[in-house]
């Protein structure tokens, strides 16, 4: 999947005892909306949010790679009660929508004083309520304020309030990423975790796999029929013993973050975010390597080279 050095010129480097290799993380451009959603307590609208983005780690197989972007104050919300914003990536809006409809559906609909409003400005947009308003079987009532357009639906704690349409933008990047390698698993997985972290400060960037780290980075293709992905043999430091690995003997385990924009811009800063976290916190935990998945650049169309996103 990755190649370490692509471009032969260049030459890794290294801070703080951390080798960070001149390569790239390949991404993909991809479509993506959001919504905000609210509730009595931030409890409430958290349960919600993590509810609606669960099974969402990425499109191979869960039909969209879903995560919350961020908590949304009471005084930025359009009722006035605390938020979280959900974050949706798919390859098109068509396959975005329906998603967005079975999601808000099953679980901010279901989930007790929810309400669920425009979560991305943007010129093209989504129809947020469809299907979702004939919930209310012929009860259901449309207002209009400020030029929104808002359903309410009547449900057994009151009303479930939902927009009309949310936006939705088709310039989203999906496939950002780095590769963390270290000699010991906890202290990789602490590094790794602080990273996520860091990363989580960036606005309009999700890291939708659970708890934003994946330890099963893929690779295009099988040697099995039907199977899109498969394991990144190469950076599984089981099989060093087996042709091609690109880990040192003193590899342990190899995790991963994978970087879901709203544009290249902000996945570009989340890249810069989790190298400085990598850098400053990982040599304590053994922590020996960065790298980047990519596809020798045939693929994906945006390109993150490490030393350019360096702190």
């Amino acid at each position: 999947m990755s190649d370490v050095n692509p471009n032969p010129g260049d030459a890794p480097k290294t801070i703080n005892g951390i080798q960070i290799d001149a390569t790239f993380a390949e991404a993909f451009g991809m479509s993506a909306t959001g919504v905000v959603i609210t509730a009595d307590t931030p409890k409430w609208a958290m349960i919600a949010a993590k509810t609606m983005s669960g099974f969402g780690t990425s499109v191979i197989g869960c039909g969209a790679e879903c995560g919350i972007d961020c908590e949304v104050p009471a005084s930025d919300t359009p009722d006035g009660r605390p938020g979280v914003r959900v974050l949706l990536f798919g390859f098109s809006p068509d396959a975005v929508l329906p998603q967005l409809k079975n999601r808000v559906g099953q679980c901010v609909l279901t989930s007790p004083g929810s309400a669920c409003y425009n979560g991305v400005e943007a010129k093209e947009t989504l129809k947020l309520s469809t299907g979702i308003r004939f919930f209310g079987d012929g009860y259901q009532t449309a207002k209009t304020l400020d030029g929104r357009r808002f359903w309410r639906v009547p449900v057994m704690d009151g009303e479930f309030i939902c927009e009309d349409t949310t936006g939705v933008v088709t310039d989203a990047v999906g496939g950002g990423n780095l590769l963390i390698i270290g000699k010991d698993r906890a202290g990789l997985l602490e590094t790794t975790e602080a990273a996520v972290e860091a990363i989580a400060k960036v606005p309009d960037v999700i890291t939708p796999f659970p708890g934003g780290i994946v330890r099963s980075g893929s690779k295009v293709g099988a040697k099995y029929a039907g199977m899109m992905a498969s394991t990144n043999n190469a950076f599984c430091p089981t099989l060093k013993a087996f042709p091609v690995s690109e880990l040192s003997e003193d590899t342990i385990a190899v995790l991963e973050i994978v970087i879901d924009g709203l544009t290249s811009d902000a996945v570009a800063q989340a890249m810069k975010a989790g190298l400085k976290s990598v850098i400053e916190t990982g040599a304590k935990h053994d922590v020996t390597r960065v790298s980047a998945g990519n596809y020798g650049g045939k693929l994906g169309q945006h390109h993150y080279h490490l030393l350019e996103h360096l702190p």
